[in-house]
């Protein structure tokens, strides 16, 4: 019955340690994003695109 309890507390403890390695290295991950563009930029790509 010890042994069980043993590798069950090892388990517990694995599950846990590679949750916070996964979760903090989410954290750590830089999202980029897309500058907005200008309204006079949006205009001269629409006029471009006009025949």
């Amino acid at each position: 019955m010890k042994v069980i309890f043993i590798i069950c507390i090892i388990i517990v403890i694995v599950v846990l340690l590679l949750s916070v390695l996964t979760t903090s290295k989410a954290y750590q991950y830089k999202h980029t994003v897309d500058p907005i563009k200008k309204p006079e930029e949006l205009e001269a790509k629409e006029k471009d695109k006009t025949p």
